[in-house]
């Protein structure tokens, strides 16, 4: 039953989400006079909340968010020299060299020899082109999807397209937001793998009560959990 592997990119197979937060300090210490850090967060996150419908996911929209923030925060008096270091900040996160994650590279490596494997994200497209360019892991994928956000909808396409059907297909991921919950409602298995540093707007609980949801500490484990699926499934 199932033939068709789906794997989220970023904080799934290769580090994101900590150089948002490492920039965000940047941000906060640029404005400290400004406000206080607990202001700042807050103002960042609700811009960020604010302008998903007109930049999408990724370090533009972030960047973007960053300076809409600074003008308000300070009135439209933020110094010309903080912009610049903003814009300098999305720059260098655009340009930063990728980190896999642990089992990475193992665990799409070893599904690749019998199922068909798809790496599913969210973001810009010239940035996540750029990261799987630059991760060694593109040639292991029998095909690429970047989309501007993740639901049941886009996952029953994506895996009619490249696979057998979502019942027949399973996604893995971080987010229980975008790579679980939406795949659970699409009729796949949803397969949760923390992070450990979350972004605010993809916290979502996870749904105990559902029997194709399975969560693993690390990818480590996820062959052998796909192997006792397909065994219970295709006896």
């Amino acid at each position: 039953m199932l033939t068709t592997i789906g794997f989220d990119a970023d904080d799934t197979l290769w580090q994101n989400e900590s150089f948002f937060r490492l920039t965000q300090e940047r941000f906060v210490d640029a404005l400290a006079h400004y406000a206080d850090a607990e202001r700042l967060h807050d103002r960042l996150l609700a811009a960020e909340r604010r302008n998903l419908g007109h930049y999408g996911f990724g370090v533009k929209g972030f960047t973007l968010s960053m300076i809409e923030t600074a003008i308000e925060v300070t009135d439209a008096r933020v110094p010309a020299r903080i912009l610049g270091d903003i814009l300098a900040a999305g720059r260098e996160m655009l340009e930063h060299p990728i980190e896999l994650l642990p089992h990475a590279r193992t665990a799409v490596t070893a599904l690749a020899k019998d199922y068909r494997v798809l790496l599913i994200t969210k973001g810009d497209l010239l940035d996540q082109e750029r990261k799987l360019a630059h991760s060694g892991l593109g040639d292991l994928f029998d095909a690429v999807e970047i989309v501007s956000d993740k639901s049941a909808p886009v996952y029953r396409k994506i895996f009619a397209r490249h696979g057998t059907g979502a019942d027949q297909a399973m996604m893995v991921g971080n987010s229980l937001k975008s790579d679980v919950l939406p795949v659970l409602a699409a009729g796949g298995w949803g397969v949760h793998v923390p992070h450990g540093v979350t972004w605010a707007l993809e916290a979502a609980d996870p749904p105990e009560d559902a029997a194709r949801f399975h969560s693993l500490p690390d990818l480590s484990g996820l062959a052998d959990l796909v192997g006792t699926l397909t065994t219970t499934h295709n006896p």
